[in-house]
């Protein structure tokens, strides 16, 4: 690139050429004129650009759904970001340019073939013929960097408005450490630096966009680069959602497709895509059915999980908080926070919540049935993690995308401690670290405070970075603990017998010998020998002999060291005093108070390490 040209001015546009649109041209004062229906994402890159501080963006996210455009006539279209680029911000440019690797060096124009064969003359003139360029990458940018710097020397009568769009501009310049990068793709991000720190290329009527569903897979250099604006597209709107329905619905019956009208159905499918939607309502076009209650929820479910590639999985709740026994206290707190959101004072709400306690307490039973008492939509966060470089923090990328456009939504985190990462973590290249400062930096965003209820199971809370557990992120701690009186136990006996579906008479409960010693799981194990018996005996009801000969034949877990680590864990992490039984209680004055408590949980640590 020079560096010893004169500033040039920035030559006057020519007359729009598809749509009535503003040009996207610099010291115009367009910013103020452009259309109303434009998104977020495109308005703010139009207003960097205008001010000239800007010519290069990177563009990720939602970035293979359907974009909403607008043709000549004013009326609504839709089609790729791309095309949006091409006939909306560029629409009155000299020449906009696609490269792709596929599909190499392209000249785009939307529907007018009259710009398209305009384009394609000048572009021959300018780069030579298009058909002889090579789709190699390093070929592709080293012509454009020719035309580039000739754009620059060029007087301004013959100077040229170009938008320059690179898809999927991870595979250009993929993410990857100094001096491991093959010398096409180092070149590649070099050249790309060099087009956005030039001042030259700032004062021109020359944009480049580099388009890739994953930031964190492409480049540092170029995704931090002070000089380059990385804008996420997010999942439509519900308004955009509503607008899309009535354009792929246009001239038929919303009644005879589905239950819900436009609004309705634009309200509830919070979370997809555009292009999942119109799948949504193909389904019923095509498959002759109405999208009753029924089919929308499976097709829902299955959608907003494709939407999340896999790794976010939506739950239905069966309970509510009704069928918890014990920690009156914690199930007060949750319920009191579900009367809140339904009455929208989000602000009261916490970002999460921490659920620790033993191995079988209950922890996973407990986040699904306050999913089903507050009344949203629930998904389970599931292991996103990867072997290539850039795509564990992709895949949370993306994940994070959906979870934003979902809200309100409870995500479940288990076995926390092992998926969050953490800061200071080592050995993978720092990954972890990565992982650890994303989810951490959404956790504390109050934006979306009653908007993302986070709730984090671990019977490890010490191994869970503070930073995860402060106020203003994992707020609330609730700890889980073994049931420690008679009535807890025979209550639980009574609540597993109905998850298995099978009937049991309180009054025909034996004592069980073990107060404190049996988790939730262990209960559950023990009906389940028991019921196995009485249905062979074809009773549809426990038989009370069954249960106490399941009951003394039951041996509990001989990890005790272990089983102790995590009470004390969870005793520790509490926030609240009344979360904590009476028996905890005591058991924590016995222990000398949390300061000796704190110190015990250090002991323990180091005996189970040295095991």
């Amino acid at each position: 690139m020079p560096t010893d040209l004169p500033p040039v001015d920035t030559a006057p546009l020519p007359p729009p050429s598809t749509v009535d649109a503003p040009p996207m041209a610099k010291g115009a004062g367009q910013a103020r004129t452009l259309p109303e229906w434009f998104p977020i994402w495109a308005q703010r890159i139009a207003e960097l650009y205008f001010s000239g501080t800007t010519s290069m963006f990177l563009v990720h996210g939602n970035t293979y759904d359907a974009v909403e455009l607008m043709d000549s006539a004013g009326n609504r279209k839709y089609g790729n970001v791309s095309e949006f680029f091409a006939e909306q911000l560029f629409g009155r440019w000299d020449l906009v340019l696609v490269y792709d690797l596929a599909r190499g060096l392209r000249c785009l124009a939307g529907n007018n073939e009259k710009r398209l064969q305009d384009m394609i003359v000048k572009a021959n003139r300018v780069l030579g013929d298009m058909q002889q360029i090579p789709k190699d990458p390093s070929a592709v940018l080293a012509v454009l960097d020719k035309f580039v710097t000739r754009n620059i020397m060029a007087a301004d009568k013959d100077r040229l408005s170009v938008g320059i769009i690179i898809e999927d501009a991870g595979y250009i310049a993929p993410e990857g450490e100094v001096g491991r990068l093959n010398l096409g793709s180092s070149t590649n991000i070099v050249t790309l630096m060099n087009w956005a720190t030039s001042p030259y290329v700032k004062r021109m009527n020359v944009a480049f966009v580099l388009i890739n569903d994953k930031l964190s897979v492409l480049n540092g250099r170029l995704s931090q680069n002070p000089h380059i604006a990385a804008f996420e597209i997010p999942l439509p709107s519900e308004a955009e959602r509503e607008r899309y329905i009535a354009h792929i619905t246009a001239g038929r019956d919303m009644a005879a497709l589905s239950i819900y009208d436009a609004p309705a159905l634009a309200r509830l499918t919070a979370g997809i895509g555009n292009t999942d939607l119109s799948v949504l309502i193909q389904s019923a076009i095509e498959g002759g059915r109405i999208l009753d209650e029924t089919t929308f929820r499976e097709l829902k479910k299955r959608l907003i999980e494709r939407q999340a590639q896999g790794f976010l999985e939506f739950i239905e709740p069966t309970w509510t908080l009704d069928m918890v026994i014990g920690h009156e206290a914690a199930l007060d707190r949750l319920r009191e926070d579900a009367e809140l959101l339904r009455r929208g004072q989000l602000k009261s709400l916490p970002m999460g919540y921490l659920f620790c306690g033993p191995v079988g307490t209950g922890k996973s039973f407990l986040a699904e049935c306050a999913a089903g008492t507050i009344g949203i939509p629930c998904v389970k966060l599931k292991n996103f993690r990867s072997k290539y470089v850039g795509e564990t923090e992709g895949n949370l990328e993306r994940v994070l995308t959906v979870l934003k456009a979902m809200g309100p939504v409870v995500v479940v985190i288990d076995e926390a401690d092992t998926q969050l990462g953490d800061r200071d973590a080592g050995g993978d290249s720092g990954t972890s670290s990565r992982v650890f400062g994303m989810i951490a930096n959404q956790m504390g965003d109050t934006k979306y405070r009653g908007k993302i209820l986070w709730m984090l199971l671990t019977a490890r809370p010490d191994l869970l970075p503070i930073d995860i557990k402060r106020q203003g992120r994992a707020e609330v701690h609730i700890p889980l603990f073994y049931p420690g009186t008679q009535e807890e136990i025979k209550a639980m006996f009574g609540v597993m017998a109905k998850k298995l579906g099978s009937k049991l008479d309180p009054a025909t409960m034996p004592d069980v010998p073990m107060p404190g010693k049996l988790s939730g799981a262990d209960i559950e194990g023990i009906v389940g020998r028991a019921w196995r018996k009485s249905l062979l005996a074809d009773s549809d009801t426990l038989r009370p002999e069954d249960l106490k000969d399941a009951i003394a034949s039951f041996l509990p877990s001989t990890n005790s060291l272990e089983k102790e680590l995590q009470e004390v864990a969870a005793m520790v992490e509490c926030t609240d005093r009344q979360f904590l039984p009476p028996e905890v209680e005591n058991r924590i004055t016995a222990y000398g108070g949390r300061d000796r408590l704190q110190e015990r949980l250090t002991a323990i640590k180091q005996l189970v390490e040295s095991m």
